[in-house]
């Protein structure tokens, strides 16, 4: 990518600010930052998307990791020695919110943690928090005969933010168990499944939503984007709605928050403003199994106020979802009708959606919202990674390091291959002496004065590259020279990725996202706004 392709120039245009900007707005329509861009593995034409929906949690909305995290982390850890009677030491530790990342693959059985391209070969592997020598990494994953699939149950996939302080309390466990023998007398295994446990301790008990509603600014992030965004795209004649597996109380707590009053200097009072902004909005909806039609889960409706279901008191049969239930594509003024459960079935009859390509669906959850929407439904999909703002910039700001890693490479490649060509030289070739006493002295001076150097210095100048990303995993997308598991599974299921669900109010919303030629993440799947001839 050159200069002319993308300009990396901070513009006026800054979502965040009080008056965000977006495309429709006088000053909408200039250069976007590469961090807020949306990229593109699949062209999608916006001018055919007529419905687009929204996950909450870690989509619309984004939970603060130092804070949300570390909660969770502090959650999980009473839960171990309270309920499940772990050492008491435990309380005493603390979370790194830092240190894990998404994409790694967590082995169960030996108590490692592993980073793995796309091929599933092991790049880079921790047991607990010691990283394995090359030699024990290639004997425990490199040397089966049968590769190995690293799924579920003997692996655990750390695919959402939610699961890196688990990942990271599992890592101090393992270093833990290790260190005092005797003190925890489960195997790896039971204590992940343990923390998951514990994890789920925390749910149930509601600790950690209660914390969150009790005081929604310290754990989520504002974006005054959002309210913008929503009003654009049913401005365009776009229906919007929401599902979400939290519940109607907590819902409502977080949306109001994220759209309510004083969210753009509302003076209304009503805490039920948001709802304005969607057209359905299903809680509850306990996805992945959401998107299979068949499953036919009853579907009630809330009452906002109450937070009753309907027709569940006197055992009054369900509502049919048919004609009586379809809501116009803009109804701004009508009200937005709030559900809790049901299957896609219910919202494509509530939204009168005649084809699944119809609707793109955005959320940050790669099993539970976009492989599962777009390979049983063919929704269109948009994947949110907030960690894919810093990691653009700093790519940007690396471009020459990048260069003179390829040059590195290149010659370090060039070498190698005059050493094999000379050894195949005096091989097989025939030859006096004194072409063999020539050839011999050149083949000790490349393998013993640059061969080894070069190796040196190439591998050390990745390394810094590496941990500029990353001090331990290393770019997200990435591992060496080959795309990572994770960028792999971005590549596969989202036609469109980006580091923030309110980048989408920078682009036009009869935006043409175009599908680039070369491979995913070196800026070539980058969209470019851009829309069709009016004529």
């Amino acid at each position: 990518m050159d200069s002319n392709t993308v300009q990396f120039e901070k513009s006026a245009c800054r979502v965040g600010d009080k008056y965000p900007c977006v495309w429709s707005s006088p000053e909408g329509g200039k250069e976007i930052d590469i961090g807020k861009q949306i990229f593109c593995n699949r062209s999608l034409n916006m001018r055919n998307i007529v419905a687009v929906g929204f996950d909450m949690d870690y989509t619309l909305a984004q939970y603060k990791s130092e804070t949300f995290e570390s909660l969770a982390y502090e959650g999980t850890v009473k839960k171990l020695v309270n309920d499940l009677g772990y050492p008491i030491e435990l309380l005493e530790w603390s979370f790194d919110w830092t240190y894990m990342v998404r994409g790694l693959v967590l082995d169960k059985k030996r108590g490692n943690i592993l980073k793995m391209d796309r091929h599933k070969y092991v790049k880079v592997a921790y047991h607990g928090f010691k990283e394995l020598s090359k030699e024990n990494k290639v004997s425990t994953y490199g040397s089966t005969l049968i590769r190995d699939a690293f799924d579920e149950p003997e692996y655990a996939l750390i695919d959402t933010l939610f699961s890196l302080a688990e990942a990271y309390l599992f890592a101090q466990l393992v270093d833990f168990k290790d260190a005092n023998p005797g003190k925890i007398s489960a195997d790896y295994s039971r204590m992940y499944k343990d923390v998951r446990a514990a994890v789920d301790l925390c749910h149930r008990d509601g600790t950690l939503k209660k914390m969150v509603a009790n005081d929604p600014k310290r754990y989520i992030n504002e974006d005054n984007s959002i309210l913008p965004m929503l009003k654009m795209l049913r401005d365009s004649g776009r229906a919007t709605f929401l599902v979400t597996n939290s519940l109607w109380d907590y819902t409502n707590i977080v949306m109001n928050f994220l759209c309510g009053p004083g969210a753009l200097d509302d003076d209304s009072t009503s805490s039920f403003d948001w709802l304005q902004y969607f057209d359905v909005v299903i809680t509850g909806s306990a996805k992945p199994s959401f998107f299979h039609d068949e499953n036919r889960a009853n579907l009630f409706e809330v009452v906002p106020e109450s937070g009753m279901l309907l027709n569940t008191d006197n055992g009054t049969p369900l509502p049919q979802v048919d004609s009586s239930l379809r809501l116009p594509l803009k109804s701004l003024d009508k009200g937005c009708r709030v559900f809790q459960g049901g299957s896609v079935g219910h919202l494509h009859k509530l939204l009168s959606i005649e084809s699944s390509s119809q609707v793109l669906y955005v959320g940050d959850h790669i099993y539970g919202d976009i492989l599962r929407s777009k390979k049983v439904l063919g929704w269109r999909t948009m994947l949110v990674v907030p960690e894919l703002e810093k990691e653009v910039e700093l790519l940007w700001t690396l471009k020459d390091t990048r260069k003179q890693l390829q040059q590195l490479r290149n010659e370090r490649d060039h070498i190698e291959d005059e050493i094999h060509h000379l050894k195949w030289s005096l091989k097989f070739d025939g030859g006096n002496d004194i072409d063999e006493d020539k050839k011999l002295a050149e083949l000790y001076k490349l393998q013993v004065t640059q061969q080894e150097h070069m190796r040196l210095s190439h591998q050390q100048a990745q390394r810094e590259c590496h941990q500029k990303f990353h001090k331990v995993w290393g770019q997200l997308m990435k591992t060496g020279y080959q795309n990572s598991r994770f960028a792999h599974q971005v590549e596969r299921f989202a036609c469109l990725y980006t580091s923030q669900v309110t980048n989408l109010s920078l682009y036009s919303p009869d935006n043409i996202f175009i599908e680039a030629e070369s491979l995913i993440f070196d800026y070539q799947h980058q969209s470019y706004p851009r829309q069709e001839d009016p004529k």
